[in-house]
């Protein structure tokens, strides 16, 4: 009931929640994004992209919930910096350390939504 690592991190009504620290009829007629559903026709979001690209991914655990994080951010703050990138996802816990990895393929992602990729 802590909700501590982030790995669980989906997108309700537009908001980052913690999937485990809610019951499903909170969630009750809500929007909800997961990891799963940013792929459209079988090509990766650019974020899901970027964590392929930059090696941001070791063990998996945590990358649904830093994915879902950054997508969140993204669109508060389409160019964020280094330190607003590591606010974003400061939620999010990687037990590998692939931080610098995360940090980087966000930044690799938002430059390519920016060109309309």
């Amino acid at each position: 009931n802590k909700g501590q690592c982030g790995a669980c991190t989906v997108i309700l009504n537009g908001r980052t929640v913690l999937a485990c620290s809610m019951l499903a009829i909170d969630a009750d007629g809500a929007t909800i994004e997961t990891v799963e559903g940013l792929e459209v026709d079988g090509q990766l979001h650019p974020l899901q992209q970027a964590f392929v690209n930059n090696d941001a991914l070791q063990c998996g655990f945590c990358t649904p919930g830093f994915i879902m994080s950054a997508v969140a951010l993204l669109r508060k703050n389409p160019e964020p910096s280094r330190e607003e990138i590591k606010k974003g996802v400061s939620g999010n816990l990687c037990r590998c350390g692939t931080y610098p990895h995360v940090f980087k393929a966000v930044d690799e992602a938002a430059k390519t939504l920016k060109k309309g990729g």
